[in-house]
C-alpha cells in the first residue's frame, strides 16, 4: 500500500493566527504567508520537504501531530537556548535519540509538540 511515502502537508487548528505566525516566523525563522480570499484565512509555512497549514478558529487544540525539524548544520543546544529566551516551553531537553543523534522537544503556542533532531 504505502511504500516510503512523503508527507506533503500537516494541518493544524490554532487559536490565534497572529500568535502562530510570530512563533513560526519570528522565533523559528521560517517564512509564513497569510492567505485570505477563501472561506477563512489560513497561514502557510513552506519547508524544504513539507507544507504546514494553520487554520484559526477551533477552540480545542491538541498535542499531535509532532513535527520533527531536521537541524543538521545547526547547534541543537544553541537552538534550544534561543527557544528558552523566548519563553517557549521545553518538554524534553536535549537528549540522545535512539539512533545516536540528538533530540529536544518543545511546544508551540497552541500546545503542539515540535522536535529538533540532529543526526549522529
Amino acid at each position: 500500500m504505502l511504500n516510503n511515502p512523503e508527507i506533503g502537508a500537516a494541518v493544524f487548528s490554532v487559536k490565534n493566527l497572529k500568535r502562530t505566525r510570530h512563533f513560526y516566523e519570528g522565533i523559528l525563522g521560517l517564512e509564513a504567508e497569510l492567505t485570505s480570499g477563501h472561506e477563512y484565512p489560513y497561514l502557510v509555512v513552506n519547508t524544504r520537504h513539507m507544507v504546514l497549514v494553520f487554520i484559526e478558529g477551533q477552540e480545542k487544540s491538541c498535542r499531535t501531530p509532532v513535527l520533527v525539524f531536521n537541524i543538521d548544520g545547526h547547534d541543537i543546544y544553541e537552538l534550544v537556548e534561543e527557544l528558552v529566551k523566548h519563553d517557549v516551553q521545553i518538554i524534553e531537553p536535549v537528549q540522545p535519540a535512539p539512533d545516536g543523534g540528538l533530540t529536544a522537544d518543545f511546544q508551540d503556542p497552541d500546545g503542539y509538540v515540535l522536535s529538533f533532531y540532529h543526526s549522529p
